[in-house]
């Protein structure tokens, strides 16, 4: 395994002659520098795991360089040194990127935990960062067609609204292939909230809008893993902030669009998870803070999670169902919207009939 390289910047040499001997002993590739000058042109060279850097030198600081460094090169950690106890300059380097800040004269030990601890640390984010962009990579992999179909949509009015609802509703299912629901379920949601947006008195044509672009409501699916997403039992906390993070990933896949209707199933998918009382997810937004659509589509969803059986639990009957969506009323719900809700569960039913997952295709 290649050493680790390190870039000592110092202006003094028996300093840098000392660092150099140390980490030489332990492993480390060095390479000196007198000053920023020079430490740029090795930097310009070849990469380098972590910069040891003098805080005061001749002409440049080593604050100012470690500061372009870490802003050029964002895979290499900063220590600095310096021969001033002061907790100003400290805290400077610190809120600076540096990840260690070594007094001199210095310990052997203490040089060689700090520059241990910060090429540690400096592993964890790269990791982490190749974490996020493999996630990112994926979930724009699984969303190209999303992108290129919506594309086509926008430039032919003439197809519009037969093939964007068409569309929608298989691309949506994409992500609910995911999961144990169906496409009768995005059905059922989609007419739900449309028959919820009409009975609380929106126009016509935002009810329509709703219907089309509710079925987005869980895109994100697209980006949480297998084995979390389908989990039988009850989530970790860390199983359920992995679940959570849906509606963020469903905002991004679906923002940015000059689209009302992708402007619509992005704020859908974003908010159809907050609760009344604040106590919901992504953002924790309580009361009318939650967009009408976002509190229209956790009433829907929530109506059909609840009589529907999933991997994690039976369906609840009708009853059953209700009382619990009352006993929530004010807190997950809002409460005309949920009254409006009550009072059309006669046609509610009617499309639960008409649409439920043992019936035969349309």
């Amino acid at each position: 395994m290649d050493a680790l390289r390190i870039l000592i910047v110092d202006d003094e040499e028996t300093i840098r002659q000392q660092l150099d001997r140390l980490l030489t002993m332990h492993g480390y590739a060095c390479t000196l520098a007198a000053d920023a000058q020079e430490a740029r042109r090795h930097l310009a060279q070849e990469p380098f795991a972590l910069m040891l850097c003098d805080v005061n030198m001749p002409g440049e600081s080593g604050l100012h360089l470690v500061k372009q460094v870490l802003r050029e090169h964002p895979f290499t950690a900063a220590v600095m040194v310096t021969g001033m106890d002061d907790p100003v300059i400290a805290d400077i380097a610190l809120k600076s990127g540096a990840y260690g800040y070594i007094l001199k004269p210095f310990e052997a030990n203490e040089v060689l935990i700090n520059i241990a601890n910060a090429l540690r640390r400096r592993q964890l984010e790269i990791e982490n960062q190749s974490h996020l962009d493999k996630l990112e990579d994926t979930v724009l992999a699984r969303t190209e067609a999303l992108r290129r179909t919506i594309h086509h949509l926008e430039e032919s009015q003439q197809e519009l609204r037969l093939s964007r609802e068409e569309t929608v509703q298989r691309l949506a299912l994409a992500a609910e292939f995911k999961d144990t629901d169906t496409a009768r379920h995005l059905r059922r949601m989609s007419l739900y909230s449309h028959l919820l947006a009409r009975r609380y008195g929106l126009d016509a044509d935002r009810c329509e809008l709703i219907r089309i672009a509710s079925p987005m409501h869980d895109i994100g699916k697209i980006g949480t893993p297998d084995h979390i997403l389908l989990k039988p039992g009850k989530f970790s906390p860390e199983e359920f902030e992995v679940i959570t993070r849906h509606s963020e990933i469903g905002r991004h896949i679906l923002d940015g669009s000059e689209a009302e209707l992708l402007k619509l199933a992005a704020l859908i998918a974003w908010t159809h998870h907050e609760k009344f009382d604040g106590t919901g997810y992504p953002r924790r937004l309580s009361g009318e803070a939650i967009p009408l659509e976002g509190r229209i589509a956790a009433v829907a969803d929530t109506f059909d999670a609840l009589t529907t059986k999933r991997v994690y639990k039976p369906a609840f009957s009708i009853e059953q169902t209700l009382d619990i969506m009352r006993e929530n009323r004010g807190k997950h719900f809002d409460p005309p919207l949920l009254d409006t809700f009550l009072g059309a569960v006669d046609e509610v039913l009617v499309i639960k009939e008409r649409f439920s997952d043992a019936a035969e295709p349309a």
